[in-house]
């Protein structure tokens, strides 16, 4: 079976063509995951997860400090389960807990914030 996959592979990278990203890999824990993939995975899952809660925050309206720390347990937290749990990744190939949990952490702070503030500023002045 594997034979079959990589010759495949091969015949499609020899023509210049390489199969598109697939979404089951997403969840599948056999799958082989570079850094540069994984870390892109990671980097967008984060960004999905700051989008929704800034909205909802907003929405709500929740304000103080104590949300942002929130936010960043939930981001957290759902960072790990997916590579710890779901892919069951060894971490130490791609640098260690720290490297995979701050993975698009700057950037999704920034969004939270954002979507946080307008929605909230939008929705309730």
């Amino acid at each position: 079976m594997k034979d079959k996959k990589s010759a495949k592979l091969n015949h499609q990278h020899q023509n210049g063509h390489l199969s598109p990203f697939k979404l089951t890999k997403l969840l599948d824990p056999e799958a082989s995951w570079d850094k540069d993939q994984l870390g892109d995975v990671l980097h967008w899952i984060r960004q999905v997860v700051a989008l929704v809660c800034g909205l909802l925050w907003g929405a709500i309206p929740l304000v103080g400090g104590i949300w942002i720390i929130v936010f960043l347990a939930i981001s957290t937290a759902i960072i790990y389960g997916y590579y710890a749990m779901i892919l069951k990744i060894d971490e130490e190939e791609f640098g260690g807990h720290g490297a995979l949990l701050q993975e698009g952490l700057l950037a999704s702070i920034t969004l939270f914030l954002l979507a946080w503030i307008l929605v909230y500023s939008l929705v309730h002045f």
